[in-house]
């Protein structure tokens, strides 16, 4: 079987020759070491790097892009995925002012609009924040936000270029692989937004219209990359930690499930797949999530936290599963419990059909290259 066929089949709940794998991300660092070379993928570090390239000028950028997809593209084949992750973070915009070799002032607009990018080498993390502290939001502040959003959403469609990392490797590689696309986010925002918080029980009306809007951002990305040979749509939103979701299971039914279900309809529409991806415990709202909603994949998924693919697959026997292996375990553990959980994962797939295995979610930095050399090997000999 091709990777493509592999992956397909695990969404028909088909047998395949091998246990589909897809490691759903990486940091510079460990990518660096595997390739024997500087490697242009990782999330803030990336945006730092694209930042970099646009002040150093036109070639700088062009190169930062260039170096981008194809070590992309040389880190999933050497993952040995059926998944081609083609495009990590990016920060598209011309900084204004360069503080130090590690913090950018975007200086458009009105003063109150500015912005700072900072980035963090060990962690290789940016920290994005407004150039004066913010004043609290109001719910005022979030009504003019989202009637603006709502009048933009009504010129929105999708453009090529939007995708453009994305198109390339279908086009060299989507007869053979299944090309990953982020299409279908969907969720409330949940970090330093108290004001989220409150409008959940004091404006519900406000966060269905915020939702309301993603799903008609969903419903245009997937009629629009279906036409253009995808399939399968990874979205979803991170809402839990190990205690369980940030809002309540009402919360989520009223406000996210009937939501959810629309993109997963959209999908379905298109003969494709939505995959939901969220971290953390989510069995306080798991037969909402997994089972009413309709989605067709979950990804992300936080073996920590106590989500299991064996009580998954058991309860959920329609669900395709995405990934299983703790990036806590690859970071801290030793070789040997590297190994251990590679080959439970493996097992459960091979036990059921529809599991995709790999790392859920990100290959961090410091995490010791023996463990990640351990792990490809492990899932190379008993896939």
């Amino acid at each position: 079987m091709s990777p493509r066929e592999r992956v397909l089949a695990a969404f028909t709940r088909q047998d395949t020759d091998r246990v589909p794998v897809h490691h759903i991300g990486t940091c510079a660092e460990v990518a660096s070491a595997l390739l024997g070379r500087e490697a242009y993928v990782g999330g803030g570090i990336q945006q730092w790097r694209e930042v970099t390239a646009l002040w150093e000028g036109a070639d700088a950028h062009a190169e930062f892009v260039e170096r981008s997809f194809r070590d992309a593209i040389d880190i999933a084949l050497r993952f040995e995925n059926d998944v081609i992750r083609p495009s990590y973070w990016r920060y598209n915009r011309r900084p204004t002012k360069k503080l130090d070799d590690n913090t950018f002032v975007f200086a458009e607009g009105p003063e109150e609009n500015w912005t700072v990018l900072r980035f963090d080498p060990p962690s290789e993390q940016c920290h994005i924040f407004k150039y004066h502290p913010e004043a609290r939001q109001t719910f005022e502040d979030l009504e003019a936000q989202i009637s603006a959003a709502e009048t933009a959403i009504e010129d929105y469609r999708p453009t090529e270029r939007g995708y453009d990392f994305e198109l390339r490797a279908m086009a060299l590689m989507g007869d053979e692989y299944v090309i990953r696309v982020g299409a279908g986010g969907c969720g409330i925002p949940t970090r330093n937004t108290d004001i989220w918080f409150e409008a959940m029980l004091l404006r519900p009306d406000l966060v269905g219209r915020y939702l309301d809007l993603q799903v008609e951002r969903a419903r245009r990305d997937i009629e629009f990359l279906k036409g253009r040979g995808f399939s399968l749509f990874w979205g979803g939103s991170d809402f839990a930690s190990y205690e369980g979701p940030m809002y309540s299971p009402r919360v989520f039914d009223e406000l996210m499930l009937p939501r959810v279900r629309q993109i997963a309809e959209a999908a379905a529409a298109h003969d494709g797949y939505y995959l939901f991806a969220s971290d953390g415990n989510l069995w306080p709202v798991a037969d909402s999530l997994f089972g009413t909603s309709g989605v067709h994949g979950y990804y992300e998924i936080d073996r920590r936290a106590g989500m299991d693919l064996a009580r998954l697959r058991r309860e959920f026997p329609e669900l395709t599963l995405v990934g299983n292996i703790s990036s806590h375990t690859m970071h801290l553990g030793t070789r040997e419990e590297v190994v251990e959980e590679a080959l439970s994962c493996l097992a459960a797939a091979k036990r059921s059909r529809g599991i995709i295995v790999g790392v859920s979610n990100y290959f961090v930095p410091s995490t010791p290259i023996e463990n990640v050399e351990a792990l490809l090997e492990t899932i190379s000999q008993h896939r």
